[in-house]
């Protein structure tokens, strides 16, 4: 027996190595009394390594655990253990029918507060339990359960009570068996490798300096997006990478963290790739859990989008928003998901698989914010589409901001007088900053030219003001670029002038800056340009607006109204003063203004034809009036939500004006829309909460200052009415969740291009998305207590060291 305790130890001991490869020899410390094996394992072979992330999470579809390589099954089992029981929050469970009677059961949610061990399994419709699974003896099925509630999966709802306890046993059952199993394997001070090779108090608190250090450091280049390796972390090299440099800064600050690396096990140093890899995944699953605690069991909705890494991977990137406890509107980044193609099937199944890793069904969505790719949105075969099939619920919303763009785009070429304008801003960006030499003449140029306007006392100083700046290239894809070049070039208008003159000048050959300054000293240049950026300055505010992570699709609705209003009242009284502006840019610029009752040819014929028009005619009916019927009809067909009976009811829960678009009949519509959320009884007894709500809050002076939905649900919230009315708070909260735009997640690509760079080109998907998720989620890390994130790591694979008993 004790022959087989010390072979036993010997080879947990060497499944513990840590793959850590140290170059100096081993010094004498207070770690090699203990009887540790101190030959390095070589790495494992591609075929046995294991990933966390990859295990099936579905009961019925996963492997056992017999069945994993035996070099791995240790693992497997923390991973299973770190994730928990398998108990998804299921809308609607699938009824079987029993009996001759033809009565019908299903499993039900409250059995897990219940049986804490029993799992679900959405594909098959059966229970299982959690313990039997990990460790179950393979070949030993005599006692009731022990395979069904492993492999093949419990049905009988009609007897269920009896099924379970009959599963559960006695004292000595094979399921209390496996429980107690669970026990001693979570504890690992009580496995024999721990008792053969019992540590000390010094090399506890020596193994907690480094792994407090460790994790430190982790979080500090996480939060910062920082690269964690070097390309030579050799004891001699100049540059380890900021991982282990920052150790190294810690050691030379600290002489007890020194002293504990120094002194420390060579084997269990907590430096080695494997190790910053297991800490970032640890972070991010204590992130993870601060969202999905964050999120309980409310309903939510989904925004997706696709972009292309550095590495040339079409990553997609998946994110929340959804209802807090406060009442206020949140997004949270979930993953990002490395997808081989971006079709619509793909991309469910992508989707599918990340919400089933976080237990969340799908039959709790609510809304669906993606762009206008056909993929995307597409009527028939998109995924829009396809989620709707399954969930009639998930109400798509094309992303605001992406309509905008393209009205812009619209816009720029809605007649060929404005479409050979931005031509012809294109060649200035070009011709102006396509050197350094021309970009720093540019930046030269405007500093004195801002000089100039401080001594004479045009401008005048301030914190902010007068900042060192380029023209931008316009793009179709880049929200409110055209806005920002148009307003940099009337800025920067001398100065632009003055590069061109120069290159002209000095330039080796012929070029096209003369013929540029010509086109903008022209008036249809000037005329244009200030159009332009009155229009796109009205479109540029709701952008930038829609941009907001609180937004709601009612306030963003009005806001689209009020730029439509703008435009028209532009349309009928703007040209008087658009017309002002030219005439004085123009006379501030030495611009010749021409006669407008002067006869000129129509564009795009020869004189010979005869049909001649005045000036006033061109400017005003040509382009003035054609730029801007275009705009209104682009931002009638792009937003019309206005026949949407869904949001056309959720505007009757705006406060403004005292509650002036409250109606009964259109909320308790909603009821009828989404079936799901309200029982028979709910539906029976809405319109007389809503009689009594509207009547309460009318009567309430703090609701008074409620000038939208958000703030709405806020004081909701915080005066405890939404317990008072709860039905009316569950359409509130509907209202809310709906998407607006997708500008959360383009600010999670941005952060994937700094985490991910041309020097981290090669880092793999799983490390890749624990970084962004605590990247872009960094007010939660910062939440996230250094204790939680250690008692994850000592939970997720066994290890060499030991923390002190009182330290977790």
């Amino acid at each position: 027996m004790r022959r087989f305790l010390v072979k036993r130890a010997r080879t947990e001991n060497m499944n513990d190595v840590q793959p850590e490869v140290e170059l100096e020899k081993r010094t004498e410390n207070v770690n090699d009394a203990q009887p540790e094996i101190g030959v390095e394992q070589p790495a494992p072979s591609v075929a046995n390594e294991f990933n966390p992330n990859a295990i099936e999470r579905d009961p019925g579809k996963r492997k056992q655990i017999c069945e994993y390589p035996p070099n791995i099954q240790d693992q497997v089992r923390r991973a299973y253990i770190l994730k928990g029981p398998m108990q998804p929050d299921v809308q609607k469970y699938h009824r079987t029918e029993f009996g001759s009677s033809r009565s019908s059961r299903a499993f039900s949610k409250s059995w897990y507060k219940s049986y804490e061990w029993i799992e679900y399994s959405e594909w098959k419709n059966a229970a299982y339990c959690f313990y039997c699974f990990l460790f179950k003896q393979p070949g030993r099925a005599e006692h009731f359960g022990y395979e069904v509630f492993t492999k093949e999966g419990f049905t009988d709802w009609k007897h269920a009570s009896k099924g379970f306890k009959d599963h559960i046993g006695g004292h000595g059952s094979k399921h209390n068996s496996c429980v107690k199993h669970s026990d001693d394997y979570n504890n690992q001070r009580q496995s024999v490798a721990s008792t053969l090779a019992r540590a000390s108090k010094e090399s506890e608190e020596m193994y907690k300096i480094r792994l407090t250090c460790s994790v430190s450091c982790s979080r500090y280049l996480m939060a910062q997006g920082l690269a964690f390796r070097g390309h030579d972390e050799s004891a001699t090299s100049l540059n380890k990478g900021n991982f282990r440099e920052m150790i190294d800064l810690e050691k030379t600050k600290n002489e007890q963290v020194r002293d504990a690396f120094d002194r420390g096990g060579r084997n269990c140093t907590m430096t080695s790739g494997d190790i910053q890899k297991e800490l970032a995944m640890c972070c991010a699953h204590e992130v993870s859990k601060k969202i999905m605690a964050e999120l309980g069991d409310k309903q939510f909705s989904v925004l997706i989008d696709e972009s292309r890494d550095i590495s040339v991977k079409e990553q997609m990137a998946v994110m929340l928003r959804f209802l807090n406890d406060e009442g206020k509107v949140v997004e949270r980044f979930l993953a990002l998901h490395h997808v081989k193609d971006t079709t619509s099937n793909s991309l469910k199944d992508a989707l599918y698989g990340i919400l089933d890793h976080y237990k969340l069904s799908i039959s709790r969505i609510r809304g669906q914010g993606y762009d206008g790719a056909s993929n995307m949105r597409g009527e028939f075969n998109g995924l829009q589409k396809k989620i709707i099939d399954e969930n009639p619920y998930a109400f798509y919303v094309h992303c605001y901001a992406h309509r905008l763009q393209l009205v812009v785009v619209s816009v720029a070429s809605s007649c060929s007088s404005i479409h050979d304008f931005f031509e012809y801003i294109s060649l200035i960006v070009t011709t102006t900053t396509t050197s350094c030499k021309r970009r720093d003449a540019l930046i030269e140029a405007q500093h004195q030219d801002i000089l100039d306007r401080l001594e004479s006392g045009e401008i005048s100083t301030g914190r902010g003001l007068h900042q060192s700046s380029t023209l931008p290239r316009p793009g179709d894809t880049r929200w409110g670029s055209h806005h920002t070049t148009l307003l940099r070039l009337d800025q920067m208008w001398s100065s632009v002038l003055k590069v061109h003159s120069t290159v002209d000048e000095y330039g080796r050959g012929p070029s096209q800056a003369a013929g540029l300054i010509e086109k903008m000293e022209s008036f249809k240049f000037a005329f244009i340009l200030k159009l332009m950026l009155k229009l796109f300055g009205i479109t540029n505010e709701l952008s930038k607006v829609l941009q907001r992570k609180d937004l709601n699709i009612v306030l963003a609705m009005e806001l689209v109204n009020d730029v439509k209003a703008r435009l028209e009242t532009f349309r009928e009284s703007g040209w008087d003063n658009l017309f002002g502006d030219v005439q004085e840019f123009c006379g501030a610029n030495s611009i010749l203004v021409p006669n407008m009752d002067e006869v000129i040819p129509v564009r795009g014929r020869s004189r010979r034809e005869g049909r001649m028009v005045t000036n006033l005619h061109h400017y005003r009916a040509e382009i003035f009036y054609v730029a801007i019927d275009k705009i209104c009809v682009e931002m009638d067909h792009r937003f019309s939500e206005g026949a949407n009976c869904v949001l056309d009811c959720f505007s009757c829960l705006d406060p403004k004006d005292s509650f002036s678009k409250f109606n009964v009949d259109k909320l308790a519509r909603l009821a009828e829309i989404y079936h799901e959320d309200f029982s028979n009884d709910d539906r029976g007894t809405i319109r007389e909460q809503l009689l009594t709500y509207i009547s309460q809050v009318k009567r309430h002076a703090s609701f008074s200052t409620c000038d939208d939905v958000q703030s709405l649900a806020m004081k909701m919230v915080e005066t405890k009415k939404n317990l008072v009315f709860p039905l009316v708070y569950k359409l509130i909260e509907l209202a809310l969740i709906l998407p607006v735009s997708t500008a959360s997640v383009e600010r999670a690509f941005s952060a994937m291009k700094i985490i991910k760079n041309k020097l981290r080109s090669k880092i793999n998907n799983e490390w890749f998305n624990d970084l962004m998720i605590c990247y872009t989620e960094r007010a939660l890390f910062k939440l996230v207590d250094d204790k939680d994130i250690i008692r994850t790591f000592t939970t997720m694979k066994s290890r060499r060291g030991h923390l002190p008993r009182d330290f977790l």
